[in-house]
């Protein structure tokens, strides 16, 4: 029984813990707060409830296989998993709405038609034939296996398989996602449906590879799901799951440094100047591992390079208590697309909020997040710039930008000033606080076909440490989080004998 010290109790971290726990080892998990679940959060006031992290799951079935592996009860026993039909509802900027059924292809395609016009719905269904290729190359290197010692290969081909595209004397094939929007969707509306999938995740359509195009199709093949009583639900159960498993929490307690002996990682050194000793010590990203081990080299020559987290995107959370029930027809998840596609996605690139941005509407139907049936609790999100790069602590700055998120969202849910009770606001400050992470960037999954979209190795260059959670190979969202737990675990387990791990 070897002992393992887990930093941060995030999702990813937790995943990780509860495999770990299950193969006989004992596992201490620090979490620098007070309660668990990394971004997955609630905010809770006056009987109305949020989810401020994830508002939607997808691929579900990496929890199923986390619960089945760690015990003989099932996901299902621990939270109720909702369909969420239509999957998403999208009012475009010249008025057009569209409701997009959940994991069916031909609905889709039949409800494009409907409200774009005949042939919109084939070309976003034969889009997602393709997406599906860059599914099936990409799938088993950037969620099931260890990132590989030749990851190279994963950027040297697109997996994508483009259509020829002539212009002028040219013939090009779609090398980023806003190409394939230009190019063979050839449909504003359908462009800037393609572009939300992207923002979503944090991803910029207009450098992201065309591999990104795997992000609709996880969506559109594998369904969107809901946890009733909100996605914080999720983390709860994973975390009672660590409990059973005999994991042991140590919350308040921050981890300052990683004891370093004959140069394997060998336990952690605690803020108030304890330290715990292990003989495998699993962490979060490379930024906070490099802090933890300042001055010494956490990557080979040869390894993915680190990206400074503050690079990478933020969220703005506009959490709404309003007074009036929810009508039965509402959609639980409508995007409301900017009128400024282009004004948007520049402003994101220079580091600034965009004027009008994309905006995500989450209305759940669950009586467990509101006083009564005479209220609805509402959650708007917006990617922005994370707070590396822009001030949102200046005054004004996080109001002024929510201000603009709300006049968006009445275009989905009209009268919603005069609704509204009051509101809390949520910047990537918050996130950088409950987190950790720089600037409270949030890590987009890991892409194909661009060394900058690919996250280092949960293996480092030191001997008994490894790296957990968004900020590491295969990237953030719930499901990768998930599935960074159980490449670890089986790291440290299975060693050099792990599917995959060469």
């Amino acid at each position: 029984m070897a002992r393992i010290a887990v930093i941060g109790a995030g999702t990813g971290a937790m995943a990780a813990a509860a495999r770990l726990a299950v193969a006989g080892h004992r596992v201490v998990v620090y979490e620098r707060t007070e309660t668990y679940g990394g971004a997955v959060r609630r905010f809770e006031r006056d009987g109305f409830g949020f989810d401020t992290g994830p508002g939607l799951l997808t691929l579900p079935a990496v929890y199923r296989d986390l619960f089945v592996k760690t015990g003989k009860e099932p996901l299902e026993d621990r939270v109720e998993l909702v369909q969420v039909d239509p999957s998403s509802r999208h009012v475009f900027a010249d008025g057009t709405a569209v409701s997009l059924p959940n994991a069916s292809r031909a609905g889709v395609v039949s409800a494009l038609d409907e409200a774009l016009g005949a042939g919109a719905g084939q070309r976003w269904g034969d889009f997602l034939v393709r997406a599906r290729e860059a599914w099936d190359r990409t799938r088993r290197p950037l969620l099931e296996e260890p990132l590989w010692a030749d990851w190279r290969v994963l950027t040297e081909r697109e997996p994508y398989p483009a259509v020829p595209h002539k212009r002028l004397l040219r013939t090009r094939r779609a090398a980023t996602l806003a190409e394939i929007g230009a190019w063979e969707l050839r449909d504003r509306r359908l462009a800037a449906l393609l572009d939300s999938y992207a923002l979503a995740y944090g991803v910029d359509p207009g450098t992201a590879p065309a591999s990104a195009a795997v992000l609709p199709y996880m969506e559109h093949a594998f369904g969107t799901w809901y946890v009733r009583g909100g996605i914080r639900e999720l983390a709860r159960a994973v975390h009672e799951r660590c409990e059973k498993r005999r994991v042991e929490f140590a919350f308040g307690a921050e981890v300052t440094g990683i004891v370093d002996k004959d140069g394997r990682a060998a336990g952690v050194e605690l803020a108030d100047g304890t330290v715990a000793e292990a003989d495998f010590v699993v962490g979060p990203g490379p930024g906070r591992l490099g802090t933890l081990m300042a001055g010494r080299r956490l990557y080979g020559a040869d390894a993915v390079r680190p990206r400074a987290e503050g690079d990478r995107p933020g969220r703005v959370v506009v959490c709404l208590a309003l007074r009036g029930g929810r009508e039965p027809d509402a959609a639980h998840l409508t995007v409301v697309h900017s009128p400024d596609t282009e004004g948007e996605l520049g402003a994101y690139a220079t580091g600034v909020g965009p004027e009008r941005p994309t905006v995500r509407v989450h209305r759940p139907d669950d009586p467990a997040l509101r006083p009564d049936a005479a209220h609805e609790s509402v959650v708007l999100t917006a990617t922005v710039p994370s707070a590396a790069g822009y001030d949102w602590a200046a005054p004004g700055a996080a109001d002024a930008f929510a201000d603009r998120m709300v006049g968006a969202a009445e275009r989905a849910v009209p009268g919603l000033r005069e609704r509204t009770l009051w509101r809390e606001v949520r910047t990537p400050v918050d996130t950088e606080r409950e987190t950790g992470a720089v600037g409270g960037a949030v890590p987009p999954p890991a892409l194909a076909a661009a060394e900058t979209a690919l996250y280092p190795a949960n293996g480092t260059a030191i001997e008994g440490l490894f790296s957990v959670g968004g900020w590491s190979h295969p990237g953030g969202g719930l499901p990768h989080a998930g599935m960074s737990g159980a490449l670890v675990a089986g790291l440290i387990v299975e060693g050099p004998k792990f599917p995959g791990s060469q």
